[in-house]
């Protein structure tokens, strides 16, 4: 099977929300048994190596989005001029596609590589945390999506959520009452100054968006116009540019909390990663290299990780769709980068 022959049949599969999650896994397990690989499931996930030490490592989820409206049908691989249009062809089914494609065009004697497939990527990244442990190798590529331009750092995140709780009473007595909503906003607008002044002007170049940035993405309360609200909850996302402001944001939250009866639950918690091994080496096979300011699932594993994917991005897009040419680069590269980790630079 070529390249565009694997991304027909991975598209083929409905696996929003893991829908036809043992489908997907059974057709790649199968297709890389014919090499001669070792598999082994972890609950929805799928390992597979032809080494018990292997010299590099690629991740790719099998998950994707769900759609809104198509042209056609999703899960039939369309092909436009250079476009291959299907639900996931980009992220990223495609990675995985031009990542089975390579596996078939290498000597596998001389290549120790070990393979890890996940669910779960696109909603809470359960896949990952499953099989974090079981990741040998030190450096991993990542396929999603960057149009063959090699993405070295991830920011971190700090998500968490806000309730705080006031005293109900009639609107026509507010005096009787404390209004959770009022005592959310006095706290927002005391975090956006720190945030402001603490945190926004410490500058990281590695990221485009050179900072961490804060936003406030949810906000609810109250139960009706003529009641005093006696909840209010918030939820903020900070995208992490500085290790040092995981610590220095939630403590400054915790102590600014300490005034108003609240209670905060950090629902994740993660520090960017800039990867320094190797750089040199991706260089020579790019002609330019970035960050992103998102997560992936290398900002869940403790090894080196270097995303590089086929292109253009269109992920969560109506018509999502790679490049018939972007993908036959994408081999290209991944051909490359498995000899030089295995020892042939």
């Amino acid at each position: 099977m070529d390249t565009k022959e694997i991304l027909k049949k991975l598209v083929s599969y409905n696996t929003i929300k893991d829908k036809q999650n043992k489908e997907i896994m059974d057709f790649i397990e199968n297709y890389l048994k014919k090499y001669h690989f070792t598999t082994k499931r972890i609950k929805k996930c799928l390992i597979a190596f032809n080494s018990d030490t292997p010299n590099i490592g690629f991740i790719g989820h099998t998950d994707t989005v769900d759609f809104a409206s198509w042209d056609g049908n999703p899960f039939a691989l369309q092909e436009k001029d250079e476009k291959l249009i299907g639900l996931g062809a980009c992220d990223m089914k495609g990675g995985i596609a031009a990542l089975l494609s390579t596996i078939a065009k290498i000597d596998l004697t001389k290549n120790k590589i070990a393979l890890y497939f996940t669910h779960d990527e696109e909603i809470s990244f359960q896949g990952i945390k499953k099989i974090k442990d079981s990741i040998i190798p030190e450096n991993v590529i990542i396929g999603e999506p960057t149009n063959n331009v090699p993405v070295y750092g991830t920011k971190g995140v700090l998500e968490v959520k806000i309730e705080f709780f006031g005293i109900k009473c009639h609107s026509s007595t507010p005096d009787k009452g404390i209004s959770a909503i009022q005592e959310t906003i006095k706290f927002i607008k005391k975090m956006e100054e720190y945030y402001q002044s603490k945190i926004k002007t410490e500058k990281v170049k590695d990221f485009e968006v050179p900072y961490t940035t804060m936003n406030i993405g949810m906000i609810k309360g109250g139960e009706s116009v003529n009641s005093v609200a006696g909840k209010c909850e918030i939820s903020i996302d900070f995208r992490i540019a500085k290790e040092e402001h995981l610590e220095k944001i939630t403590k400054k939250m915790k102590d600014l909390l300490k005034t108003y009866p609240s209670k905060l639950t950090i629902k994740q918690s993660l520090s960017p990663k800039i990867n320094p091994n190797d750089l040199s080496f991706i260089e020579k096979i790019s002609s330019k290299k970035e960050t992103k300011c998102y997560l992936t699932e290398g900002s869940y594993i403790d090894k080196n990780f270097i995303i590089l994917g086929p292109g253009p991005d269109t992920s969560h897009q109506k018509n999502e769709y790679v490049n018939l040419s972007s993908l036959k680069e994408t081999e290209k590269l991944y051909k490359k980068i498995i000899e030089f980790y295995n020892g042939r630079k």
